[in-house]
């Protein structure tokens, strides 16, 4: 069946009459803050203490846009006669937002939770040199991360909180004192144990008996 002519100029028309007849909403930003979704994509912070500098999300990064920079440090042994170790000190810690295309894959990487999205968007500058943000406003942006969603109460349990639990029943375990002999178990074991008949109170020994002396037997 052909179409009918200028059917699709009317569709087209009576979408745009149901469109002027509902009622606009504006929103009135920013005196209205918008309800963003708890995983919007705003800015980048850094829990600077999860860092251990391994470089891993400045290598990742497709626009090269992280700029870390460190020291090592000898620390002393912990115990007497120890080897002393030593590790990275976090010097800088930048990102540059103006390169930034916001792919996410320094935070997939960080093996150690060290950068983490946050919803902020309210950082435009008007000197783009501005954009590059030092681990002290990485940091300022930390506080703003919402907390994580709660755990579905069907899931397994993960694998770190099971070790950290069996761990603990095991500490625990250890330093209780060992159990003690109640006095319930005390009777039960008591009621156990063979008693003699009450008409045989003699005690059978394996001696013989002594024979009495010569005079003693013509006495008798």
């Amino acid at each position: 069946m052909a179409p009918i002519p200028g059917s699709g100029l009317a569709k087209g028309l009576a979408v745009t009459l149901r469109t002027m007849t509902k009622k606009s909403v504006t929103a009135q930003y920013p005196d209205a803050q918008p309800d963003l979704p708890p995983r919007t994509r705003g800015v980048i912070g850094l829990f600077e203490e999860n860092c251990t500098v391994c470089m891993l999300c400045a290598r990742e990064c497709p626009d090269w846009c992280i700029y870390i920079d460190s020291h090592k440090e000898t620390v002393p042994a912990a115990t007497p006669g120890g080897r002393e170790r030593s590790r990275n000190v976090l010097d800088r810690f930048a990102i540059d937002f103006s390169l930034c295309m916001y792919c996410g894959i320094c935070i997939e990487v960080c093996p150690f939770d060290a950068l983490f999205w946050s919803p902020e968007f309210e950082y435009a500058e008007t000197d783009i040199r501005d954009l590059t943000h030092e681990r002290d406003k990485l940091r300022e942006w930390m506080w703003t991360v919402p907390a994580p969603p709660a755990l579905d109460p069907a899931a397994e349990e993960p694998k770190e909180v099971a070790t950290a639990r069996k761990t603990a029943e095991k500490l625990a375990a250890q330093q209780q004192p060992p159990p003690t002999e109640s006095a319930a178990d005390e009777q039960a074991r008591a009621a156990e144990a063979p008693t003699r008949p009450a008409g045989d109170s003699r005690q059978q020994t394996d001696q013989p008996r002594q024979r009495p002396a010569d005079g003693q037997e013509g006495q008798e």
